[in-house]
């Protein structure tokens, strides 16, 4: 048995069991995984994958069994790997982190830039996507960290924790008529037009789960990944918006005025999430505690070996 054979299953399994793609992704030749795979099978005296000819199709029982602990010694070789790195260079190396639009162009600014000063030599990367893409990202090892609303709490094979809270606003022309209201309801916003986020983004679901609550079926009129693109359209007057509280911004959004709704929607929390049993480099603990100041080494580490998703 060896590490080759073990990169190969894993590959076919990434590769839709396509092993001619595995072959190309791995830089060596179609013959030779399906000769080392078949060979791993014999030693260990079962079938991984199940087989329609010469083609594998999929995994067979025991094949899962063996694919989690593949996972998890390419997981500890990788591991390996990073402390020798960090041991010999302990400011410098390569961070990437997964987030969305929201979380990318309004809250992580300014910790960027503060982590950039402390750590200029570390080459910082950033990957966008929902949270579902960007948990996946960081299980399959393309990025070092998430950041996204609480639904990435959900996701196995993370350990998240909380780094603030925050609440939705509506958004509106200034001279609109929900600024004349005291204490604006779900049934007046419903009676608008709605622009928001799409059902994957920024706690879409509780605005959906209020609505229901209520009985209220509103006109969603356009579903954005982004809140630029939200105040856009708000801006044209097609509707009211309805975004996260950190997307507003006073200088550049002079056209708008915000109501904060968090009593009718509730609170989000945005968590960071790390791969489970993951090596993190000591630059990494410090953008968390820079993002959130709660989030000590200390805490994180315990965390990360309890396997838990803490809590606010």
């Amino acid at each position: 048995m060896n590490l080759h054979q073990l990169r190969f299953v894993r590959e076919a399994v990434r590769q839709n069991y396509n092993l001619t793609d595995a072959a190309k992704a791995l830089f060596t030749s179609q013959p030779g995984v399906s000769k080392a795979i078949i060979e791993l099978e014999e030693e260990l005296g079962v079938d991984i994958f199940t087989r329609h000819g010469k083609r594998i199709r999929g995994l067979t029982e025991p094949g899962r069994l063996v694919l989690e602990s593949v996972e998890l010694i390419m997981q500890e070789i990788e591991s390996l790997k990073r402390i020798g790195k960090e041991y010999a260079a302990h400011d410098s190396g390569s961070f990437t982190i997964a987030t969305t639009h929201t979380q990318a162009r309004y809250m992580l600014p300014k910790v960027v830039q503060a982590f950039m000063q402390k750590f200029p030599k570390v080459r910082l990367s950033l990957l966008q996507g929902n949270p579902k893409q960007i948990a996946d990202m960081v299980k399959t090892g393309q990025a070092d960290l998430a950041i996204a609303t609480e639904a990435i709490a959900a996701m196995d094979g993370l350990v998240t924790l909380p780094c603030y809270q925050w609440e939705h606003v509506v958004v509106v022309p200034p001279e609109h008529e929900l600024l004349r209201s005291k204490a604006v309801s779900l049934e007046e916003i419903a009676s608008y037009p709605l622009i928001t986020y799409d059902a994957a983004f920024a706690g879409r679901s509780k605005i959906d789960h209020a609505f229901t609550l209520r009985e209220l079926k509103p006109d969603v009129l356009l579903e954005a990944i982004d809140a630029d693109v939200i105040k856009t359209y708000v801006e044209l007057g097609m509707g009211v918006g309805i975004i996260a509280g950190m997307a507003f911004d006073t200088e550049r959004d002079r056209n708008l005025r915000t109501i904060p709704v968090g009593h009718l929607f509730g609170m989000n929390v945005s968590r960071v999430a790390v791969k489970q049993g993951a090596y993190l480099r000591s630059y990494i603990y410090t953008f968390i505690e820079l993002l959130a100041p709660s989030l000590t080494r200390k805490m994180v580490e315990a965390a990360m070996r309890g396997g838990e998703n803490y809590e606010l």
